[in-house]
């Protein structure tokens, strides 16, 4: 820091948590400006979404620190603020922001705790971003307590630094009542850190939390940092998580970890969130090597930072001995199902929806279903494939895991970011072949992947599930709303959507008899391919009828399964892909 630089310090109060009020006091000393600028972050690393944080701000003031005059400021766009500071030295901003939002990337306050992300509470000072920055946290409780990843000021009473902005960004804090379980993987510290109660039992999960801990670490070679927590918020139904360099956030459904499933599930969570230290917080696109908190970051690699991660967090507790390859081909013939059932897959190229992600995948709503498809989903299918290529070409020398390896060496322990010709080059190299036209066909376009194709060697195959009780097409999706048989989902070429029947329309009857979500699939049962109905519908308010030439059953359920009499060469290729510990 440079002998005159401006001394930054945050303090962060909650004088009535019962507000979700979070009131924040920022002390800037040795300014030496005419005037300061003030911008608030529109977006947050890890959630491409512009979310406006600085809608959430209220009773914004500025005054100098030493006699309390007060300054003149104005606002001069949505998340900038600028404050004619007097030339004077010593300035103080404070300000409210309004927290009821319970997710990984917003904030939330209540008498329980205190929950914040960096970005969806602080300013940062423009051409300052790199000074340390002091926040010091005044929790409502003497008997609160305080978890981030940042360094305590031991000199200083709940007072932590950060080394730059992007760090403050990059740690969140949980200030309440959470418990707190430490335990220690390759002789460094990790915790879990949990925030209300439900039916977690945390012996087990501490034990395959480090299960997943060291099989991530050989896939990488050490682990990049000092100490590391795991912070959890059981909630009602909330799930997600968001990556950060020392510590992940998850939220996740109170009652979620007694079934198979649900925990599997969250462990997957797990496996992603933590998987990310590595892929994505320091093997990063280019387009994020320095972020632009004030507007979107676009790249088309989230298929490699997302959904390869998505790639891994199903392989990753298989490894591990979670669970079994059973139930990792449960998995994987699911995510593959859901792919095979989007429409949108046939509209939108895997490197679009990475680009489109600012305005797509997080603003999905009832027609996106058949213009888009994620990036991590499909990006995971496509890592899917890479690996087997790979271990195909060097007959399971080699993998996926080395380009991660390379990646690491190459970009992230250094934190430069890679562009897309160099991820390709990295893929094609370990790979031993010309990747241009599988990237032209699987990234570029809207390609279907050739599944069967790249299982074949592996002795695997991928059918369609045959059900006779599988009606004639219709094309819609419907739930029971309010009593009513909401339309959800229509399929934009199916029967339903070529009439014009829409999202939001209310299902009444077929032939003149009433149906429901009960009975729908059976009532299309009664009719063959071809044959056309009548049906009734409420659209707007507005009674319609309209007929409908019902088409071919659409298969929703495929399976990942062994072919037959598989050679010897492929079971030994398929024990290798599946039980590489």
């Amino acid at each position: 820091m440079k002998k005159n630089s401006p001394n930054i310090h945050y303090f962060v109060s909650m004088s009535c948590p019962e507000s979700h009020l979070f009131e924040v006091t920022l002390n800037i000393d040795n300014w030496q400006e005419k005037t300061l600028d003030l911008k608030m972050p529109v977006w947050t690393p890890g959630s491409y979404l512009v979310r406006e944080y600085s809608r959430h701000l209220q009773n914004f003031t500025a005054h100098l620190t030493d006699n309390n005059s007060n300054l003149i400021w104005e606002k001069k766009a949505k998340n900038h603020w600028l404050i004619d500071t007097l030339e004077q030295s010593q300035i103080t901003i404070k300000y409210q922001i309004y927290a009821n939002d319970l997710t990984v990337r917003t904030n939330h306050l209540d008498s329980t705790h205190g929950y914040f992300n960096g970005a969806a509470l602080f300013f940062y000072i423009p051409n300052y971003e790199n000074l340390p920055l002091k926040i010091t946290i005044n929790p409502p409780q003497s008997h609160w307590q305080i978890s981030t990843s940042l360094p305590k000021i031991q000199s200083l009473e709940n007072t932590f630094l950060a080394d730059n902005f992007d760090t403050l960004v990059d740690s969140p804090f949980e200030i309440g009542t959470q418990k707190i379980y430490d335990f220690e993987v390759e002789n460094k510290p990790h915790q879990w850190v949990i925030w209300g109660d439900g039916n977690i039992e945390i012996k087990k999960l501490i034990q395959d939390t480090e299960k997943i801990i060291k099989t991530e670490e050989k896939i990488f070679g050490n682990l990049p940092y000092d100490n590391y927590f795991f912070l959890l918020h059981l909630s009602a139904s909330g799930f997600g998580g968001l990556e950060h360099k020392n510590c992940c956030v998850l939220n996740y459904p109170r009652f979620g970890f007694k079934k198979s499933e649900k925990y599997y599930r969250f462990l997957q969570l797990v496996a992603h969130e933590y998987f990310h230290l590595w892929n994505v917080k320091r093997i990063r696109p280019k387009a994020l090597e320095n972020f632009n908190y004030e507007q979107e970051n676009y790249t088309t690699s989230l298929w490699f930072s997302e959904g390869t991660t998505s790639y891994y967090d199903m392989i990753i507790p298989l490894r591990a001995g979670i669970y079994n390859h059973k139930t990792f081909f449960e998995l994987l013939s699911k995510d593959i199902s859901q792919y095979l059932t989007i429409p949108g897959r046939n509209i939108q190229p895997l490197s679009e929806s990475s680009f489109d992600a600012w305005i797509k995948l997080y603003r999905r709503d009832a027609y996106s279903n058949n213009c888009q498809i994620s990036y991590y989903l499909k990006g995971q299918l496509v890592t899917l494939l890479l690996d087997l290529l790979i271990r195909k070409n060097s007959d399971n020398e080699k993998s996926f895991d080395d380009i991660m390896k390379s990646m690491w060496l190459k970009f992230g322990q250094k934190e430069i970011g890679f562009s897309p010709e160099q991820l390709k080059k990295e893929i094609e190299l370990i790979a031993n072949t010309n990747l241009t036209e599988f990237f032209q066909l699987y990234l570029d376009s809207t390609a279907d992947l050739p599944f069967n194709e790249y299982f074949e060697p592996f002795g695997l195959k991928l059918e369609p599930q045959i059900d006779v009780n599988i009606p004639p097409y219709l094309g819609l999706n419907i739930q029971r709303k309010n009593g009513n048989e909401e339309i959800t989902f229509v399929d934009a070429n199916s029967p339903a959507g070529k009439v014009g029947i829409e999202a939001g329309d209310e299902l009444l009857a077929i032939d003149g008899f009433r149906v429901n979500i009960d009975n729908l699939t059976d009532r299309l049962l009664d009719y063959q391919p071809n044959d056309t109905i009548k049906l009734s519908y409420f659209h707007q308010e507005e009674l319609k009828t309209v007929e409908i030439k019902l088409a071919t059953p659409q298969t929703s359920n495929y399976q990942v399964k062994m072919i037959d009499n598989p050679t010897k060469k492929q079971q030994e290729m398929l024990k290798k892909w599946l039980y590489v510990i």
